[in-house]
């Protein structure tokens, strides 16, 4: 006998009198990106019952990568989390350079790590603007946004693009860091503080945002760990869990940096863990701009790395490499990995595998916003239809990401 389903279970009624409503919030709701919709049960304007649907954008990205060389890959990764785009293409070049067996150059790593914590310090700005603005702090929203413009001058200064940068290539990046980016992020971290401490003020003791964000959306640390959780949801209640840490990769263990944790593990810790994973990505940023190497920033290898633009276009050897590395694409040899890196919303991970052909043969993401979608429904069980945007806020959904 088929088990019933989910939806079909009876829902308890707090009031026995009361009336239990079927509602569908989005997905053309404003707070609902367009794609998400949440098929509620509700008892008055509680919640009893959600059930989330994350939708399709149809973008496909892992058969994309499938069906493209090794290196065309990267601007799909772009879009994956086009609020912090370096990092997933970091991630993706760290497990193609595993199935080849190289290491890229150390000012490599270290531009990747600078670029990595910019791209988090603006995710982190873009959430909590939105989440704060969500629950009524405008102004908060539009000072991130003031804030998150200075670090898109830095990310366009070392890359060349403002969003989707892809930076990075298999062995190295697609260009070197500004020689005056020292001072450039000197300037922009000397607004940023200043944004941030009002930040600080208007919000840590507002007594009505912290009704709305407090003890709302609570999940302890075993039921976080049983979801999956990981990155700021799982920080925030109270597991210091961060893939930096516990498998570093790059150059992050050469760096002094602590990782913020919650108490309860509702919206407000998740808040402030997000708030003050600011302050240790800048000590980062800091640390790396002091100790950055002189040399080069990709690997001398015409295997693997596309030729400069000067050799392309004035030697035959330079096109012929040119063009064998972007119609047959990077060889790399058989075998499948998986490699993680700590993206701004937890454990980015990829795994590929490779037939030695110049194409990847498989490509899946572990996407953290997937599994934080996965646990919204447990958050929002037992409280009121306003706290659906905030929780919902806490998790940054990027459709990108959540995307089969």
């Amino acid at each position: 006998m088929a088990l019933p389903a989910r939806w079909s279970k009876n829902a308890e009624v707090t009031d026995s009198t009361g009336e239990v409503m079927e509602i569908q919030m989005g997905p053309s709701h404003p707070a609902s990106h367009g794609t998400i919709k949440f098929n509620l049960k509700l008892d008055g304007e509680r919640i009893i019952d959600c059930d989330v649907e994350i939708g399709y954008l149809h973008r496909g990205f892992e058969k994309m990568c499938e069906q493209g060389t090794w290196t065309q890959c990267f601007p799909y990764t772009d879009r994956l989390n086009y609020a912090s785009p370096c990092i997933n293409n970091v991630g993706f070049a760290l497990a193609v350079e595993r199935l080849l067996g190289v290491t890229a150059p150390e000012r490599c790593q270290y531009a990747r790590v600078i670029m990595s914590e910019v791209h988090r310090l603006a995710d982190h700005l873009t959430c909590l603007g939105m989440a704060a603005g969500e629950v009524g702090a405008q102004s908060v929203m539009f000072y991130t946004m003031e804030a998150r413009e200075f670090l898109y001058d830095l990310v366009e200064a070392g890359t060349g693009a403002r969003l989707t940068v892809s930076w990075c290539r298999a062995g190295g990046i697609a260009r070197d860091l500004p020689a005056d980016l020292g001072a450039r992020i000197a300037l922009a971290f000397s607004h940023l503080d200043g944004i941030l401490s009002d930040c600080d003020k208007l919000l840590s003791r507002n007594r009505v945002f912290i009704d709305r964000m407090a003890d709302i959306g609570v999940m302890a640390a075993d039921e976080a760990i049983s979801y999956g959780l990981s990155g700021p949801l799982l920080r925030a209640a109270g597991v210091a869990y961060d893939v930096r840490k516990a498998h570093p990769y790059l150059v992050y263990d050469r760096f002094e940096f602590e990782v913020p944790t919650g108490n309860k593990g509702d919206n407000y810790d998740r808040f402030n863990v997000r708030f003050q994973e600011m302050y240790q990505s800048k000590r980062i940023i800091e640390q790396a701009m002091r100790t950055l190497p002189e040399g080069p920033i990709a690997l001398d290898d015409p295997r693997i790395v596309l030729p400069p633009k000067d050799r392309v276009y004035n030697s035959i050897e330079g096109l012929m490499n040119h063009f064998k590395l972007i119609i047959e694409g990077i060889k790399v040899p058989a075998g499948e990995v998986y490699q993680a890196v700590e993206g701004a919303n937890g454990e980015l991970g990829f795994y590929v595998v490779s037939d030695g052909s110049g194409r990847p043969y498989r490509v899946r993401v572990r996407p953290p916003c997937f599994f934080g979608m996965g646990a919204l429904s447990r958050m929002l069980v037992g409280h009121m239809i306003a706290d659906i945007v905030a929780t919902f806020g806490m998790i940054n959904m990027i459709g990108g990401e959540c995307d089969r």
